[in-house]
């Protein structure tokens, strides 16, 4: 056989095995490969079926990182840097003559590009420098190329799908804590609407969890607990430090215990919770339906607003303390008490409802708040009012925290 002949068979040999090694690679893929065993894959046609010595590839995932290194040493990778050395090339690139001395021991440079955006690059050099006749990294560039754009996109694929099941695991998770943490606010149809009191109430995260927190427990025959709530922070974490808190809360609100004992024995268990990390702002209360005596303590909390109906008088309740997880112990604790001699409305809420984002600001205030209570209307009326010119329920943009509204009509 001629010398053309043998020539003509060898490109038909060389054409066969490149058609091959790509559909092993396809198969490879659609088998599911983790991203390991295909570069290992890769790296063997490469060294043993093309005869590249040396190969590196960085690629970018939050930053650049070597994801293969084959028959380079450590002090070569270490004098590369991929932001000076590598973000230059847009094509197939020789670097025989690069200033970098160790990127001169390879003879190209292979980019990855997806949307016109780097997200690898390949070096590869020969195993054999002196042997004579064409470079098995000229001969087979092309082929290379095509190769590690199969591999490179197949591998950001697994991260991409991998990163997708990691988000569907903790929207799952989020809407079991949102699911847990509503069970921990009491239905509106459980709550008091009697000719003694009337208890509305209103709930809306701005996340899948929040870290509010409002109840109302029923003591005794005369006698009715409330509270409201709001953790430092966002997210998972401040809603499981709440579900601690509601479960401490609910079994410290008796009729034996003391406000001030309770506002003690809490700080001492957000404490041993959070490790000083967080703090919880709670406003806590006791009303007697026959003394008409209402007890309260304000923790750091958002004053709640009380408005006596027959006097047109607006009070603000601060008496209190600290937050609970604020300090190791509680300085000062003052109890606030008032006598209810007439109609009033008892306004609770956190502090989503008034810390409102601007155009260029965040807004504090309370002014509108007052301006819907001061009326003979039911507090069911006026938060409904309060929620509409908010615009909570219509995805107002300058809401950027969660709302609870606890609202109490007091009747003699």
């Amino acid at each position: 056989m001629d010398i053309a002949g043998k020539a003509s068979i060898n490109r038909l040999k060389l054409s066969t095995f490149k058609l091959n090694t790509l559909l092993t690679i396809t198969k490879a893929i659609n088998a599911n490969l983790s991203t390991e065993e295909l570069l290992q894959r890769y790296e063997k046609i490469l060294r043993d079926d093309l005869n590249i010595g040396k190969i590196l590839i960085y690629k970018f995932d939050k930053g650049w990182n070597l994801i293969l290194s084959s028959g380079c040493s450590p002090n070569i990778i270490d004098q590369i840097d991929v932001e000076k050395d590598l973000l230059e090339h847009k094509e197939i690139s020789f670097v025989t003559a690069s200033p970098n001395p160790s990127l001169r021991v390879f003879d190209n440079i292979i980019p990855v590009f997806n949307n016109n955006v780097p997200v690898a690059y390949v070096l590869i050099g020969d195993i054999d420098e002196e042997k004579e006749g064409v470079s098995p990294t000229i001969k087979h560039l092309h082929f290379i190329q095509t190769l590690s754009n199969i591999i490179i996109v197949a591998i950001e694929n697994i991260r991409l799908y991998n990163e997708s099941l990691k988000q569907e695991v903790l929207k799952k998770e989020l809407e079991l804590a949102s699911k847990m943490q509503s069970m921990l606010i009491p239905e509106r149809d459980t709550l008091p609407h009697n000719d003694k009191i009337f208890v509305s109430t209103f709930y809306h995260p701005h996340l899948e969890v929040g870290g509010d927190y409002y109840d109302f427990i029923q003591l005794n025959e005369n006698e009715v607990g409330f509270c409201i709530a709001d953790v430092s922070g966002k997210g998972i974490s401040a809603a499981l430090l709440m579900s601690n808190f509601q479960a401490n809360l609910r079994a410290l609100f008796t009729t034996e215990s003391s406000l001030v004992d309770m506002a003690v024995k809490l700080n001492d268990r957000v404490m041993a919770s959070a490790k000083g990390e967080k703090f919880i702002t709670i406003f806590m209360g006791r009303y007697n339906y026959k003394t008409k005596r209402l007890n309260y303590i304000n923790a750091g909390h958002n004053p709640p607003l009380f408005y006596k109906v027959d006097d047109d008088e607006m009070l603000f309740l601060r008496d209190g303390c600290v937050g609970m997880g604020m300090l190791n112990e509680i300085p000062t604790i003052k109890e606030g008490a008032i006598t209810i001699d007439q109609r009033s409305k008892l306004f609770c809420y956190t502090d989503g409802l008034v810390e409102l984002v601007g155009d260029d600001s965040v807004s504090f205030g309370t002014e509108q708040i007052e301006e819907c209570l001061k009326n003979e209307k039911g507090i069911d009326h006026n938060i409904n009012t309060i929620i509409q010119k908010q615009k909570i329920l219509e995805g107002s943009t300058a809401i950027f925290d969660d709302i609870s509204i606890m609202g109490i009509e007091f009747y003699t």
